[in-house]
């Protein structure tokens, strides 16, 4: 006597004509799959095995790129004679300010743009020359105007971070559905109450993007001021090496570089996942 097959498990009708159990099956299929554990560090891990790989085997040749054993060596003598925490902290101080220059002249800029026609006229159009010349373009000039010491490298990353912080947040704000300004005055709501409970949530998500493409920036303009005629940093140290030949050395300040910019990209994309819990997205 053969045994009936197993019940199909209970579905539920949809109001698409749709079950449940099918709709459950679609998103799984659909969606981006359950969350990798430490995910941000997955894809510098494999790098760091393909770098010890290439160099066991002789792929890569020590005198074009050390090996992770020797950077490591090195980043040791470096953290014992003081000389990369002292560099570490200049860099991580520049960088600091000129991301909060930068965007808070982009959020200020982006909201005197967004939430008025005569405010964009004025402010969009010097924006967007800006963003049609590189912040690094503009150095020799910063450095006639301000000189070549802390004032001109700060700056030059606020010049960087400014533009994607002003756009991502006026696209922002400018996203805004208009029924939601109906509605607010549908129920007399006055324009503060207006910004702060409607506006400003809709524009954090272009504004938390718009700093993430900003700590990028901060971090490239970094690498290029601190090696214009600078005398701390990772920049200086990674000149000084490359005077010398130091492969290894230039090798621990790239990896630093790379280190703070990890760091601040997680930094504010956990700071988006707490700030924009009320989305329901496929991350």
């Amino acid at each position: 006597m053969t045994a009936a097959p197993p019940a199909p498990p209970p579905t539920r009708a949809l109001h698409d004509g749709s079950s449940a159990v099918d709709a459950r099956v679609v998103r799984r299929r659909l969606g981006p799959g359950p969350r990798v554990p430490f995910a941000a560090l997955l894809g510098p891990v494999l790098l760091v095995v393909a770098w010890c790989v290439g160099s066991a085997t002789g792929v890569l040749d020590p005198r074009t790129l050390s090996e992770p054993w020797t950077v490591a060596s090195t980043a040791a003598d470096l953290v014992e004679s003081g000389r990369l925490q002292d560099s570490l902290v200049t860099s991580a101080v520049r960088a600091g300010l000129g991301l909060a220059l930068g965007t808070a002249v982009g959020v200020v800029l982006a909201i005197i743009a967004g939430l008025s026609r005569l405010g964009e006229a004025v402010v969009d159009g010097p924006v967007q020359i800006k963003r049609s010349i590189p912040s690094l373009a503009l150095i020799p000039l910063l450095i006639l105007w301000f000189g070549i010491g802390e004032e001109m490298k700060v700056i030059t990353i606020a010049l960087g971070v400014l533009v994607p912080v002003y756009i991502h947040t006026h696209h922002g704000l400018r996203a805004i559905e208009g029924r939601y300004a109906e509605l607010a005055e549908t129920v007399d709501l006055s324009r503060t109450a207006f910004v702060r409970s409607i506006v400003i949530p809709a524009a954090m998500p272009g504004f938390l993007l718009g700093l993430r493409f900003a700590v990028t920036s901060a971090i490239l303009a970094l690498v290029v001021v601190e090696q214009i005629n600078a005398t701390s940093g990772i920049g200086h140290m990674i000149t000084l090496a490359s005077s010398y030949g130091q492969t290894d050395v230039i090798v621990v300040g790239l990896v630093v570089y790379a280190a703070l910019g990890l760091v601040a990209d997680g930094t504010v994309r956990l700071i988006e996942r707490k700030a924009l819990t009320w989305r329901r997205t496929l991350g």
